[in-house]
């Protein structure tokens, strides 16, 4: 097996991270790596902020409901970014419309994700730890005001990392026949409780492990809390996407 596979098979989420500067070289090479992500149409509709205000850490790590972020050694936030576009085609004396829809919103979203995970690759395979952040779209308006952020543009990912602070247990994952499919998606007839039970133990054992015998969870109850709780200014994200310019252009039904 690569080494890259073996990296990639042992990823985990870290969020405490040990006193160890980041050298400048390592952060060359990382955003070095990342820059030559693969993007939708050569177009590059994604860019990068990179937080380094101790002030504006403290306000997204309030706005994510997770302190460990403010000590986060580098936080990046991914970004779609359709102004730099609009801008150019502005230049050009061409029509502006068209870069507001949501065709490009997607490619930039796409794009930034994607930037998101090469870093995260590149990172581990350096020895650092590294953590994921939806959390960043806790309120979309607010990480919008923070950044300071343009119109066309819009968070879609953020990641921390560092070297890391602590070693967590390698979480199960679903087995892959439940999430991938030949030639067409595949219902699974009768119950999905069924055919989770499996798994729903793996978690269970994994959680009990992991909090000493403090928590006592199942996959899908996990999931139906996080589906039913409420969260209404990420359920209102498509109004702060329109907020910064795009065109929804929906259909009447």
């Amino acid at each position: 097996m690569s080494e890259t596979i073996e990296n990639q098979l042992a990823h985990r989420s870290v969020r405490r991270f040990d006193a160890q500067p980041i050298s400048p070289e390592v952060l060359a090479q990382l955003k070095e790596a990342t820059r030559r992500t693969a993007t939708s149409c050569g177009v590059q509709m994604a860019s990068i902020i990179q937080v380094n205000d101790p002030k504006k850490k403290r306000e997204i790590s309030q706005l994510c409901q997770q302190d460990y972020i403010a000590d986060a050694p580098q936080l990046w936030i991914f970004l779609t970014d359709l102004y730099r576009s609009y801008r150019i085609v502005e230049e050009k004396g061409e029509d502006k419309g068209s870069v507001r829809g949501m065709d490009g919103f997607f490619q930039g979203f796409t794009d930034a994700v994607l930037m998101a995970q090469n870093l995260v690759n590149s990172a581990e395979s350096l020895g650092l730890g590294t953590c994921f952040l939806g959390s960043i779209l806790n309120d979309p308006a607010r990480m919008i005001e923070i950044l300071q952020l343009p119109k066309l543009t819009f968070p879609a990912l953020g990641v921390m990392f560092g070297y890391p602070g602590q070693q967590p247990q390698l979480k199960p994952r679903m087995p892959l026949k439940l999430r991938m499919f030949e030639d067409t998606y595949q219902c699974f007839e009768g119950s999905y409780l069924e055919a989770f039970a499996d798994y729903d133990q793996e978690m269970t054992t994994y959680y009990d492990t992991r909090a000493h015998g403090q928590r006592s969870d199942t996959f899908t109850d996990s999931l139906t809390r996080i589906m039913l709780r409420d969260a209404s200014l990420r359920r209102g994200m498509l109004n702060a996407v329109r907020a910064q310019g795009f065109d929804l252009a929906l259909q009447a039904r």
